[in-house]
């Protein structure tokens, strides 16, 4: 999934050489200094309690593309901030497929679904090349009961969390296609705007085939959507790269739901 070159957006999220501390045959990250700081970690840290956090989040690991930083069923021991790539979660359905539950990128933190039973509820996969730093959960807890900022940052990441789900749930449950890819696009390029990307383009890390699992749609269906968007001038699309031409336009697609639904516009 790295066919598609580096653009000149994407090496924002590349970590400068003085992020980096080698100890041994273990390569450290220095929160401080991290470029992403401000989007997995809380604002306003004192220079003490940044450098309390550089020592909890002690390891940066590599995942190839392809390949599990945790799969189901294993026991649950960190949290991961992901510094560089992509990630999805899945689950296993009753019939063997995969089923989508989540996309991760750069700055984000994954694995807060092992916090209830000890244990991870799904996969995560890297769809490309990653790394991310390890924060071992019960290091995170000790120093939250000691830096509240801290400890107010996670409880927000859990509520987003539950938030996004619900978000997904509304997604499946009473949007139509149309609505379901420029709710996801639009959510994903705002995301992605967040890292230092384009307001209006992106290249995809995940195949129509996961979008449509992820959003609860046959392959087909991503396609033909796609190519009506691109029909109507909405999007641009080659292959991986999405140019958004009319963001009012998905923004309208997605408004209609809310109108439907009583919410305001």
């Amino acid at each position: 999934m790295n066919e598609t070159p580096m653009t000149s957006h994407e090496v924002n999220l590349i970590p400068s050489s003085d992020t980096l501390l080698f100890d041994g045959h273990s390569m450290k990250v220095a929160c401080s200094n991290c470029n992403l700081r401000e989007l997995c970690m809380p604002v306003g840290l004192s220079p003490q309690e940044l450098i309390r956090i550089d020592e909890v989040v002690a390891v940066r690991r590599k995942v190839k593309r392809g390949t599990t930083l945790f799969r189901n069923g294993e026991s649950f021991q960190s949290l991961f901030a992901i510094r560089t790539g992509f990630f999805k979660t899945c689950v296993t359905a009753e019939d063997g497929r995969d089923q989508v539950t989540g996309f991760q990128m750069a700055g984000e933190i994954i694995g807060l679904d092992g916090i209830v039973n000890d244990h991870h509820t799904c996969d995560a996969v890297a769809l490309e090349d990653a790394e991310v730093c390890v924060m071992p959960f019960d290091r995170i807890g000790e120093l939250s009961r000691e830096v509240n900022a801290l400890q107010h940052h996670v409880h927000r990441i859990m509520s987003r969390e539950i938030v996004r789900e619900h978000g997904v749930m509304l997604l499946l449950g009473s949007m139509r296609a149309e609505e379901r890819l420029a709710a996801f696009l639009l959510n994903l390029v705002q995301r992605l705007h967040a890292r230092g990307f384009s307001r209006s383009e992106l290249v995809l890390r995940m195949t129509r085939e996961e979008i449509g699992s992820y959003l609860g749609l046959k392959l087909e269906t991503v396609s033909r959507t796609f190519s009506k968007f691109a029909e109507e001038g909405i999007v641009e699309v080659r292959q991986r790269h999405v140019r958004i031409i009319d963001t009012g336009a998905l923004r309208r697609i997605v408004n209609q739901q809310d109108l439907q639904l009583g919410r305001p516009a």
